[in-house]
């Protein structure tokens, strides 16, 4: 019997990562689930392989931790899960002004936003490339393509997700290893909740999509190895807008979408 493919999705314990993790079970992966809820990934675990017959590996992990993604890796390598699909979709946001922010907080979305994206990468990208094939899907966001007073970090962290992620594909354009960057706009998810962006234009009337179309525009577009997803019309207008007008005005622009109120 021929092994199935194996793809391992960081934040998979909700929203877009759960719904990825869910689109290749049931496509025929087996899967590693990655993320730092141990009950809510035993569930998931559970259910997919009653669901769809496949191999689903529940690895604990706190991306924040700078040791972290080499845990994962030894994690799986022992386990004799060779990963043909990896899906860097953990991350977190935070809104307000920066010089009050919490410092720690800012440090670990740079942690979680880049550093473990990079580790993991790295750690799968060589066995991909020597085997001649595989996929990596790194979760941006459209948030990438301009800067994003209030939530200053989050920005800048998804612009480096999608420049690492174009210019690594570039690079492994004749290897047989794809690389996907997905940029979904504003997304019904947690991480709202978590980023404090129920009181701002940003996380409430301009929510455009739901994690389960945009798990599947972004599984399709891996599929065909496309390099950039930006799922919906409006969001795929709304990154080419800020080239049409000088940068400090567009900056000025997104400030008035994720100011909560007193901030503007």
């Amino acid at each position: 019997m021929e092994a199935r493919p194996g793809a391992v999705v960081t934040g998979a314990s909700s929203g877009i990562g759960y719904e990825l993790a869910k689109i290749l079970a049931r496509e025929g992966h087996d899967v590693a689930l990655v993320a730092r809820s141990a009950d809510q990934l035993a569930k998931i675990s559970a259910d997919l392989r009653d669901d769809f017959g496949v191999r689903a590996l529940v690895v604990v992990a706190d991306l924040s931790d700078p040791e972290a993604p080499d845990r994962v890796f030894e994690q799986l390598r022992e386990a004799e899960f060779t990963v043909d699909a990896l899906v860097n979709n953990a991350g977190f946001g935070t809104m307000g002004r920066f010089s009050r922010s919490d410092t720690a907080a800012q440090v670990d979305m740079v942690a979680v936003n880049v550093s473990a994206l990079t580790h993991l990468t790295r750690l799968y990208a060589e066995p991909m490339v020597e085997r001649g094939h595989g996929r990596i899907m790194n979760v941006a966001s459209t948030a990438a393509f301009q800067p994003g007073p209030y939530m200053a970090v989050y920005f800048a962290t998804k612009a480096y997700v999608l420049s690492f992620s174009e210019a690594l594909a570039e690079e492994l354009r004749h290897t047989g290893v794809t690389v996907t960057t997905l940029c979904p706009g504003p997304t019904v998810t947690g991480f709202q909740k978590r980023a404090g962006m129920e009181h701002a234009p940003i996380g409430g009337r301009m929510v455009t999509g739901d994690a389960a179309s945009v798990a599947r525009m972004g599984y399709a577009g891996m599929m065909k190895g496309r390099r950039v997803v930006v799922p919906g019309l409006a969001n795929r207008v709304g990154t080419f807008l800020p080239r049409l007008f000088p940068r400090a005005l567009a900056t000025r622009i997104v400030a008035r979408m994720t100011a909560v109120r007193g901030e503007a």
